[in-house]
């Protein structure tokens, strides 16, 4: 079983449907029990960072979160917010605390002149710079769908793909059992589906 995690930032249903196209057993939740009988976890979202943290919060999802995700090394997804949550902090409307899960800050994107619009909207291509099971028979440069004004600034080290909007910056992270993608592979057709079928067979090692 996959649960999707209902953290009331939007975008849930469609997450959820994407994986049922491809046969999963889908279950929307912000029960513990349910989170710890799934096998794999996603957490999606879209939105503004202070507002997911304090969802989370409030829905007492972040000790079991830690308990599934950190501790007992279950195969997690985090897509767009459900990304950015992953940081130590964002900088989006003053300095709020994330889940800390991995080393990294959420930045806005700033340009001069207004020469590129924010948020980053539409699709644009990623650049693989490690292959893994994850990217399995998706080429490089493949195109897939964004709508964001803010992304992570991390170590190269857990960087898989890149993408380049003004500046190059974290499409998709591994560490472990985390993985996450700053675009929306839901929302990507024929490649997103072929991320997320890679996902429901990803043993998270």
């Amino acid at each position: 079983m996959l649960a999707v995690i209902d953290y009331k930032m939007g975008n849930i249903r469609s997450v959820a449907k994407a994986f049922e196209l491809l046969g999963a057993d889908v279950i929307i939740t912000s029960k513990a029990g349910d989170i710890e009988k799934a096998e794999r976890l996603v957490l999606p979202g879209v939105g503004a960072f202070s507002d997911g943290m304090r969802n989370l919060k409030e829905l007492n999802l972040i000790n079991i979160l830690n308990k599934e995700i950190v501790n007992n090394k279950k195969p997690f997804l985090g897509i767009c917010l459900g990304m950015q949550l992953l940081a130590k902090e964002s900088e989006e409307f003053g300095r709020h605390e994330g889940l800390g899960w991995v080393d990294a800050e959420i930045k806005g994107f700033k340009f001069e002149n207004n020469k590129l619009k924010v948020p980053h909207v539409g699709w644009n291509n990623i650049n693989i710079k490690k292959p893994n099971d994850l990217f399995g028979g998706i080429k490089n440069s493949a195109e897939f769908y964004f709508v964001h004004s803010y992304y992570m600034f991390c170590k190269e080290e857990i960087i898989t793909a890149d993408c380049d909007y003004g500046i190059r910056f974290a499409a998709a992270i591994r560490q472990d059992n985390i993985f996450a993608t700053q675009f929306h592979p839901e929302k990507s057709q024929t490649t997103g589906l072929k991320l997320l079928n890679n996902f429901l067979n990803w043993k998270g090692l």
